[in-house]
């Protein structure tokens, strides 16, 4: 499976069969998509940042909002959650995303806004892969993204949602998160290829450049 990251919550998955994108952004965000190819789309919300599908140009599957989904020989389980700290009644609803893909469990946080309960770390299980939020302001920040890192004791855990030189809206950058996951070394890589002979023992922070 390769992972790339595109820019704010989106992420191209290539797994062996399928190829997956999660939370495809505006261009207003300062990101360029250019013309994405997938077999499944998936969506957290409809903000702006996270819904843009005029980006995906082949024929896809759209997956949006809570349940349990099968597409494509492939399970995606959505559990609904908040994207604030107060059930939604400041920024809304929010779907966390557990996708069973060539033999591993990804787990992409979407706007994740509040420490999940112990019934969702329950809910969610082992995972091999996780994609969240660390830049603060209109969801969680670096602090609380290290404790659910912590709390979900992932295999790979992969920061998104911070702010770059290409994002045009203000986010705190990864620095915190990393200093608050102990990453003394701050390290990028353009892609990720995971497989289940090479996942990592425990957990292991994976930094990510954007993909012009």
């Amino acid at each position: 499976m390769d992972i790339t990251w595109l820019g704010h919550s989106c992420f191209r998955i290539k797994g062996k069969e399928i190829t997956v994108v999660t939370d495809p952004c505006h261009p207003s965000l300062g990101y360029s998509l250019g013309k994405l190819q997938a077999d499944i789309v998936t969506l957290s919300h409809f903000h702006p940042g996270h819904c843009y599908t005029e980006a995906v140009t082949s024929e896809f599957k759209e997956v949006i909002g809570p349940g349990e989904y099968e597409l494509k020989g492939m399970f995606i389980t959505g559990i609904a959650t908040w994207h604030d700290d107060v059930k939604g009644q400041k920024l809304g609803k929010n779907t966390v995303y557990l996708m069973e893909m060539d033999g591993m469990v990804l787990c992409h946080l979407g706007d994740l806004g509040h420490l999940p309960s112990s019934e969702f770390i329950e809910d969610v299980g082992d995972i091999d892969v996780l994609f969240l939020p660390v830049g603060g302001v209109s969801t969680i920040g670096g602090t609380m993204a290290a404790e659910i890192v912590r709390r979900l004791t992932p295999k790979i855990a992969i920061p998104m949602h911070y702010k770059t030189s290409a994002l045009t809206r203000e986010l705190e950058s990864i620095d915190k998160f990393l200093k608050e996951a102990g990453v003394k070394e701050k390290i990028s890589q353009t892609k990720l290829s995971v497989s289940r002979s090479n996942i990592p023992a425990s957990t292991q922070v994976v930094i990510l450049d954007y993909t012009r």
